[in-house]
């Protein structure tokens, strides 16, 4: 038990100052993630929405993200990373204010690609900036010690949501909002003027000991194996988007959920990440290979929406999301890891844009083929094509890291 204790300890150490500002600045932003996992649920329950056009509006939401994660990694590369940040944020506010303005599908269609567009901007400029702020052999652990504020903004932001549900929908907006704001200001005070880190010779260094080879010139849109790599990282996404698109839907219509426990079982999710994804990476940095466990946390996350089948009650939802969160803290943290590694410095926010973009991309045809599966075979079709995709692009992970050794 003290050695589990001590390993757990050392996961936090040796992290950079700024490291842990900007994953300051992300709980702060993603406690309000509220809006995004409730939309459906807005929709179908306020709008009125039937299953379809609550695809189409996700919809929307996939191809503006497209759109802003391609956007945001060409803008940091010419700008910089803190002022697309900086400006996302402040744009974003103001807009999450105004969706409840907007009741018809095609309003408010245009009205969330706007949002996504101007809010996803912001993936790829701040993936570079984690990356340039890191000690070079800790890059791997920025990542999860970001995505640990992440998830704890996001067990925090949808278990308030559920609350503020009960009083109208409209206060996820206002919330939503609210945050984003609170994050641009603190985020402006933290990194305005901010000296990146400057030890590129130490990264060199740490970057030829990776698995993945650097070379000094590469488009990423031309390097065939980060193109194969994205596309699996897509199909991956496109299955992973279900947890925020038809899985909240499905806890209402087939287990008869209310608000407060649609709301704590999404929240339950980050509460484990938060809890153990540092340890968790820092045991598998050590002692596994970036291919077997990448491989390995697919396979758990097919194995949980597997188990979704299993009609058991409310106890079992919650096991199956503890299974979904380990493999997804063995899984995205190290694919963030494979695009910074195959990147320079000149083209940071074009490698990381391209990856926000594998995922943004899966926005466009996950909500609307996941809502069409569901409306024409039911969820547990949903549920076992989603299992063997995933598995699928397990095998698909092995073959291209194998390629980009």
């Amino acid at each position: 038990m003290k050695k589990i204790i001590s390993i757990y300890l050392d996961s936090f150490k040796g992290l950079s100052q700024a490291a842990w500002l900007l994953a300051v600045v992300m709980l702060i932003n993603r406690m309000g993630s509220m809006v995004i996992p409730f939309l459906g649920l807005y929709m179908t329950q306020v709008l009125h929405f039937d299953i379809k056009q609550v695809g189409i509006v996700l919809m929307s939401y996939g191809i503006g993200s497209v759109c802003g994660s391609y956007i945001g990694g060409w803008l940091t590369d010419r700008i910089g990373s803190f002022k697309v940040q900086f400006g996302s944020l402040v744009l974003a506010s103001p807009l999450f204010l105004l969706i409840p303005l907007f009741k018809e599908v095609q309003s408010l269609s245009i009205m969330i690609f706007t949002l996504s567009l101007i809010f996803d901007a912001f993936r790829p400029a701040n993936s570079v900036s984690v990356a340039s702020y890191a000690k070079p052999e800790n890059i791997t652990r920025a990542f999860s010690l970001n995505r640990l504020a992440i998830n704890l903004g996001f067990s925090i932001g949808p278990a308030a949501a559920g609350f503020l549900a009960t009083i109208s929908f409209n206060w996820i907006f206002y919330g939503n909002s609210f945050a984003v704001m609170c994050a641009a200001v603190i985020f402006f005070i933290f990194f305005n003027k901010r000296q990146k880190r400057t030890d590129v010779k130490a990264k060199k260094e740490a970057l030829a000991n990776s698995n993945i080879i650097v070379k000094q010139s590469r488009n990423p849109y031309t390097d065939i194996p980060f193109v194969l790599f994205n596309i699996f990282c897509c199909i991956f996404s496109f299955c992973f988007f279900q947890l925020i698109t038809t899985l909240p839907i499905f806890y209402r219509e087939v287990h008869h959920l209310d608000d407060h426990q649609i709301g704590f079982l999404l929240g339950w999710s980050g509460f484990v990440i938060v809890l153990l994804e540092m340890f968790v990476v820092h045991v598998a940095e050590k002692r596994f290979s970036l291919i077997s466990t990448l491989v390995f946390g697919t396979v758990l996350c097919a194995l949980s929406y597997a188990m979704l089948n299993y009609m058991g009650g409310l106890g079992w939802l919650y096991f199956t999301f503890f299974i979904f969160g380990l493999g997804e803290m063995l899984t995205l943290p190290f694919m963030a890891t494979v695009s910074v590694n195959r990147s320079t410095p000149k083209t940071q926010g074009a490698y990381m844009g391209f990856n926000s973009l594998a995922f943004s991309a899966a926005n466009i045809f996950s909500p609307l083929l996941g809502t069409s599966i569901v409306d024409s075979f039911g969820f547990t079709t949903l549920w076992w094509a989603t299992a063997l995709t995933l598995s699928f692009t397990g095998l698909g992970f092995y073959l291209v890291l194998k390629w980009m050794r």
